[in-house]
């Protein structure tokens, strides 16, 4: 007679409670700050505390959910499962608590905000002025701003982990709606040490680029849209501006920049633009939400603001 397979217990998690909730708060904390140490400050609680939260719920849900030891926090199959349901969970519930405030005629509660990384020194970008003139219409709107590369602020705007985005435009969604904000010029760079730094680059051609290693935006991007188009060959893969600029900064490669990131650099003689009148593309920035009736009125009210703060000339 054959033996039958072992089962995994089930879960005996039969509803959702507040303590559940708050379980799995704690839960994507420690995942997101890389363990319970790393945890506790963000949860202001202690670390053996965050660590009986997290067996708590191990328990509730009958799962593993991590591995910790000396070879440090890493999430399990299953851990990484349940972290993707919570993002989704606690989005779903902070719609909820939105939606309650859209009946009382208030906003509460909290809108979270993603921006593309390294926007915040563009002299043509006003979100500043944007996010004063919200908090003051909404000032019990509790504010969170996150930085992430493109594809992530798009991807969370869509499933609710964002509010509103603030990207490049490079292609449209039927899922999203979209407001035009400001511009940004990208210019090519070179780092000290590279045979292009300090060279006479008046009769640099696109062909003549092409001989030169390439380190460009490793997702859909007007980034990867004009290298494509160029046919610039990519040697190196960044996925995000910070990353393009330290290929640059090694020398060994050209890589596009915003101009207002890297004139510090210029400035310091780490990096130079390479024939700017002919290596450049312009973009333009844009908010993105996501199609009504799933948008609460704060995140309506926060793309006003950011329209009209950059209305002004």
């Amino acid at each position: 007679m054959q033996a039958k397979a072992p089962t995994r217990p089930r879960a005996v998690l039969g509803q959702l409670s507040d303590m559940d909730l708050r379980l799995l708060q704690v839960f994507k904390a420690v995942v997101e700050c890389g363990g319970m140490a790393a945890a506790e400050l963000e949860l202001n609680i202690g670390t053996s505390t965050v660590s009986r939260h997290v067996r708590d719920l191990e328990t509730r849900l009958g799962l593993t959910l991590c591995r910790r030891g000396r070879a440090g926090f890493a999430l399990t199959p299953e851990g990484q499962r349940v972290y993707e349901e919570t993002l989704r969970l606690l989005a779903s519930v902070r719609g909820f608590l939105a939606s309650v405030d859209d009946i009382h005629a208030r906003m509460g509660g909290q809108l979270a905000v993603a921006v593309f990384d390294k926007t915040a020194s563009n002299p043509a970008a006003r979100i500043g002025a944007a996010i004063a003139a919200f908090s003051a219409q909404a000032p019990h709107v509790q504010l969170q701003l996150h930085v992430g590369a493109l594809p992530a602020i798009e991807r969370g705007v869509m499933d609710g982990s964002f509010h509103v985005g603030i990207v490049p435009a490079h292609r449209s969604s039927q899922s999203l709606v979209y407001a035009d904000l400001f511009g940004e010029t990208m210019l090519l760079y070179c780092g000290a040490g590279h045979p292009l730094f300090g060279a006479a680059h008046d009769a640099l051609t696109w062909d003549a680029l092409r001989e030169h290693p390439f380190a460009g935006l490793g997702y859909h991007s007007p980034n990867m849209e004009l290298s494509h188009q160029a046919q610039l060959a990519r040697s190196a893969t960044g996925f995000d501006q910070e990353s393009i600029a330290t290929l640059v900064l090694s020398g060994r490669f050209l890589g596009f920049l915003p101009d207002h990131y890297a004139a510090d650099f210029e400035q310091r003689g780490r990096m130079q633009a390479v024939r700017p009148a002919l290596f450049r593309y312009d973009c333009r920035f844009v908010s993105v939400l996501r199609r009504p009736p799933q948008v609460p009125r704060a995140a309506q009210l926060f793309q006003q603001c950011l329209v009209k703060a950059h209305a002004v000339i």
